[in-house]
């Protein structure tokens, strides 16, 4: 390779990336910790090394040129492959010291994840921990996170994963709401109810209906992405939530709203990027909430019909 017929700076190609992925100036800086000054100097410096317009001005945003959307295809590549060279260089680190970042959905960060941690902690204090509480799924051959809890299985072939087990989706309600609704016996019952719905489109309604409740979308008055938003909501009487039965069941604010429902069911799933495996540090952590999860789960494990 002819290494002196390459006329730019890589760190300034990097600043062409993240502005054309983030959109903005100001955001392209905050997703790399500079200020947006320098890295408007950055972008311009590569402009004037490769002598082309990579943005045009639009209103306050930035577009892509003709040459910048064709120059982004490459660099993007680049990316990659210095994020591939990190993972792997990191992956190889038999250092127990260090930080570790978990993705983990909220419920699951607030009421799963505590006790666990603070073993991890007793048992490791070297360890820095992140925890990423969102209900999205974090990336991690981007390193978002280093390890995930997810509720599916990854498809990405540079991923590696471990199955927990399967846990029923309970519904529950506190017990004043449930008089107030007339202790409901069948599904017809809760023709009346309120319920707190996870999500904007009608998949809560439909998987009710399709295990013979007769809803419609008045019954859903109540709507929040949060699972903890949702499960506050559910302790404070304002409706019937559906959870995680082992989460739910250990909470004595409510009950089963209708036991006799057949559960749908969903895994849980701790991931991890391969690579990352191999280091000592991701090894102890992912090892140690395996293990913890299991316990969890397998001692804890919600009869349905209970």
């Amino acid at each position: 390779m002819d290494w002196k017929s390459l006329k730019f700076d890589w760190n300034r190609a990097r600043a062409f990336l993240v502005t054309a992925e983030e959109g903005s100036l100001s955001a392209a800086a905050r997703a790399l910790g500079m200020s947006q000054p320098t890295l408007g100097r950055q972008v311009e410096a590569l402009e004037q090394e490769l002598n082309v317009a990579l943005f045009q001005r639009v209103g306050r945003g930035l577009t892509l040129t003709p040459s910048g959307l064709e120059l982004l295809v490459h660099v993007q590549k680049m990316g990659e492959a210095a994020n591939h060279f990190s993972l792997t260089a990191f992956g190889q680190s038999q250092s127990i010291e260090g930080s570790i970042s978990i993705s983990a959905s909220e419920v699951y960060a607030a009421l799963l994840l505590p006790p666990i941690i603070k073993k991890l902690r007793d048992a490791e204090p070297a360890i820095k921990i992140e925890i990423v509480a969102t209900h999205l799924t974090s990336d991690l051959r981007r390193r978002e996170a280093d390890i995930a809890i997810r509720n599916f299985r990854p498809t990405e072939p540079d991923l590696v994963a471990q199955k927990i087990t399967d846990v029923p989706a309970l519904l529950y309600a506190t017990v004043d709401y449930l008089n107030s609704i007339g202790i409901p016996d069948c599904a017809s019952d809760f023709s009346q109810a309120a319920f707190i719905d996870m999500s904007k489109g009608d998949d809560f309604l439909d998987l009710l209906n399709n295990r013979g409740f007769n809803l419609t979308k008045d019954n859903f008055p109540i709507v929040t992405e949060n699972f903890l938003v949702l499960w506050e909501f559910v302790k404070q009487g304002l409706g019937v939530g559906i959870l995680d039965g082992v989460i739910g069941d250990k909470e004595p604010k409510v009950k089963r709203a209708f036991p006799q429902l057949e559960p749908p069911t969903f895994p849980i799933w701790l991931v991890a990027h391969r690579e990352l495996k191999t280091s000592r540090r991701i090894r102890t952590v992912f090892d140690l909430l395996e293990a913890e999860l299991s316990k969890i789960y397998s001692t804890a494990r919600p009869n349905a019909q209970n």
